[in-house]
């Protein structure tokens, strides 16, 4: 695992300071706001789980990219449904929420795309995708843009990992997706709830979502928290997200999801093992 001694630092104080302020069964949407809420500000980074050598749980709470944002939230107000504080419960949280089967198990075992972290999640009990509930529409989508960008991400030169990711690429294009048109967003907008987790799907080619981030509502108005690159950091957008996908065409709908409550026995499985950290 790499992590430095601040992000410990910074996840038992989160817990601490947001377990105490929503003590009780707070719903698990509040508690994904609260502490998205919480990161307000903190810088954005992108690829933040990118690095050399060999594929290895990160952890960095410090700056966050759209996805660690997402991922982090859900980890976090899961923990504190759970009643669990221990930093080796929210480490072990993480990597079953981030990779395949809930085990870091080289570069092709991270969920990469969205809808395919999506799909992982509800196995594993974490997440699921309520898109097609919703009035969702079918959302067919080939998705090749990784591995088309080979040079551009240098673990997929290596043969046998372009090779798998390729494979793991055609499975994932063959589930019936399903997203919202953003024309039709204000007809369901009521069905969205606060803390929900919101992908913005893309017409960009091979991929499935360009964006995600979190639900967070205002009366009838719904506005998107989100770790911005154009922003540079952690905001609630000040439009609403019906005016956010208009901004621009590239944003064509969105994907909506639901974070699962930990069950009566604490939850997701957490710490199984120690991680040992490094810097």
């Amino acid at each position: 695992m790499i992590c430095r001694p601040e992000d410990r630092r910074i996840c038992e104080r989160v817990l601490r300071t947001v377990g105490k302020a929503r003590e009780g069964a707070t719903p698990l949407g509040e508690l994904i706001v609260a502490i998205g809420r919480h990161f307000l500000d903190a810088p954005y980074k992108a690829e933040t789980l990118e690095g050399a050598g060999p594929e290895e749980l990160v952890v960095n709470l410090r700056a966050f990219d759209c996805v660690t944002l997402v991922e982090n939230a859900v980890v976090l107000a899961g923990m504190i449904r759970a009643g669990k504080t221990a930093f080796d419960d929210y480490a072990a949280a993480l990597e079953r929420i981030r990779y395949r089967r809930g085990r870091c198990a080289g570069y092709p075992s991270r969920l990469h795309y969205f809808t395919d972290w999506l799909y992982d999640g509800k196995r594993k009990g974490m997440v699921r995708d309520i898109t097609a509930e919703t009035g969702g529409v079918p959302y067919p989508r080939d998705l090749h843009g990784l591995t088309d960008r080979r040079g551009s991400h240098p673990k997929i030169s290596d043969a046998a990992v372009f090779r798998r990711m390729r494979t793991i690429e055609g499975i994932a294009s063959r589930r019936l997706l399903h997203h919202i048109p953003k024309a039709a967003l204000g007809g369901i907008a009521d069905r969205i709830r606060h803390g929900d987790l919101i992908a913005i799907t893309t017409d960009e080619a091979g991929f499935d979502v360009g964006h995600v981030g979190i639900a967070v509502r205002t009366g009838k108005a719904i506005r998107l928290l989100h770790a911005s690159s154009e922003a540079g950091r952690v905001v609630l957008s000040e439009e609403t997200l019906g005016r956010y996908l208009a901004a621009k065409p590239s944003r064509t709908g969105i994907i909506v999801a639901r974070a699962m409550l930990p069950d009566k026995n604490g939850g997701w499985p957490m710490a199984r093992r120690l991680h040992s950290a490094r810097r």
